[in-house]
């Protein structure tokens, strides 16, 4: 056991980053500020912009208003997003299946047009959108920030992936859970806890989720 010298302080605030084309009234951000709700704690769940630097910077300035210590949780691209943030600024970080080396994902989806269902946004894939995913992406990560929490099902991205990434870091893996993880709410107990937070099961209704 870690002694009170060497534990990380407990979160004084969470940041939660969705997904690629996903937003902040999805499913598993709601789900985010319900369970910070009921511990008090500040939290933010921000529309993040397509762009990598510009939704990085964004998160970034949020800070301020989660206290000294925040924890940040993220989704697919928000997990990568996260873990940017757990690198430059030493936080704990939980990763909901993270995207790893997303620039290759990328590069099949230059040119592409996506509209967000939950903006209404239309925008279309860019050789930049790329190159800033490469110029972000760390070559080795601190693996004690981490929790991760993979579904074995994930059927948009290879959960060896991660696990190979993050290596020695804590995770979860959850039989046949997909890219989605509509398991979310079983598991919010360990997420909060990974900030040094304790939650009672069942405290947080569930709510489906498909959404990154």
């Amino acid at each position: 056991m870690l002694s009170a010298a060497l534990r990380p302080p407990v979160a004084s605030g969470v940041l939660y980053l969705h997904g690629f084309n996903s937003g902040s009234g999805s499913p598993k951000a709601a789900l985010m500020r319900a369970t910070c709700a009921a511990l008090g704690l500040p939290c933010a769940t921000p529309q993040q912009p397509h762009r990598p630097r510009a939704a990085l910077a964004l998160a970034e300035s949020l800070f301020e208003g989660l206290g000294p210590s925040p924890m940040v949780v993220g989704s697919s691209l928000g997990g990568f997003l996260a873990t940017c943030l757990a690198e430059r600024h030493d936080l704990p970080a939980a990763l909901i299946n993270p995207a790893v080396g997303p620039a290759g994902l990328v590069a099949d989806w230059i040119g592409e047009a996506f509209v967000n269902d939950h903006t209404g946004e239309n925008f279309r894939v860019e050789m930049a959108h790329l190159e800033e995913l490469e110029a972000l992406t760390p070559t080795r990560v601190t693996v004690e920030r981490y929790l991760l929490l993979l579904g074995s099902a994930d059927e948009t991205l290879d959960p060896g992936d991660a696990f190979r990434f993050y290596r020695g870091a804590r995770t979860i893996l959850h039989p046949s859970g997909d890219h989605g993880f509509a398991v979310l709410a079983d598991h919010l107990p360990a997420i909060l806890a990974h900030g040094g937070h304790r939650l009672a099961h069942g405290c947080i209704t569930r709510r489906d989720s498909d959404d990154t």
